[in-house]
């Protein structure tokens, strides 16, 4: 597991990515994609500056959790990146160039990715990635 397995830890790495990159630190290949994605989105920041790593977000207070909201930019571009599943690079190009902003594209992909999780996670099974992907045709106009 790249993060560790508990919050504390995984929201700590964002917090030191963070704070590596606005001291120009040395930083892992991971951390200078963790500290992008901090970086694109400043609403986020005083969260990720923040001491407290025991925060929870509920929806049922109107929060979103902006850790995994930054998780699921990373999960998307990993996936890009890896084309896993497979076709999701050609899919991404297509929502993309229709959207014009590849951060934007990856707002819109995220939020297939999350239903897709959430899903999963209701129904006690693993993600359906035809299921994913099919969101992700839709976007695109497949």
């Amino acid at each position: 597991m790249i993060f560790g397995s508990d919050r504390s830890e995984l929201r700590q790495m964002y917090s030191d990515a963070w704070k590596k990159a606005r001291e120009s630190l040395p930083m892992s290949p991971l951390e200078m994609q963790i500290a992008r994605i901090v970086e694109e989105h400043p609403e986020y920041h005083r969260v990720v500056e923040g001491d407290d790593l025991q925060l929870d977000f509920t929806p049922e207070r109107g929060q979103s959790n902006p850790y995994l909201h930054m998780g699921l930019h990373l999960a998307i571009r990993d996936q890009v990146a890896t084309d896993r599943p497979p076709g999701i690079r050609r899919l991404y190009a297509i929502v993309a160039a229709k959207v014009g902003d590849n951060h934007e594209t990856e707002h819109k992909l995220l939020e297939c990715l999350a239903e897709t999780l959430w899903q999963a996670q209701r129904d006690g099974n693993a993600p359906d990635e035809q299921a994913y992907l099919e969101r992700v045709r839709q976007l695109a106009g497949n």
